[in-house]
């Protein structure tokens, strides 16, 4: 199973980011997705899950501003991040409920995570 997160980076606060995970190895279309973050010094906190059936939830500090999306056919989840904030710094990672291909058990799964930081 790999989770490939990408499209983290520097970026000014009111600035954007588009973050993309790209997966293999796991029942995608079924798999609810998500991405958590890691601040220096936090513990890891929920930003944003989407469901097989495209339910959306998102932790309040982020509603408004962040959109989460997946593309089944492409088997990739993606958070476009907009008026970002120097509090939304953390490394980010994505995340995967999912079951393996030829498996029926459901698991948790992390990608490698990919760094976020917001100037002031």
């Amino acid at each position: 199973v790999q989770l490939q997160a990408s499209g983290g980076g520097l970026v000014q606060a009111g600035g954007s980011l588009r973050l993309s995970c790209a997966t293999s190895g796991i029942t995608f279309s079924r798999a609810t997705m998500g991405w958590y973050r890691q601040a220096p010094g936090k513990q890891r906190e929920l930003v944003a899950t989407i469901t097989s059936g495209d339910d959306k939830n998102y932790t309040d500090s982020v509603k408004g501003r962040f959109t989460i999306s997946r593309d089944n056919a492409k088997r990739t989840v993606n958070m476009q991040m907009d008026s970002l904030k120097p509090e939304d710094t953390a490394i980010y990672y994505c995340y995967a409920h999912a079951t393996r291909w030829g498996r029926s058990n459901l698991s948790n799964y992390w990608g490698q995570g990919t760094q976020v930081t917001v100037s002031s």
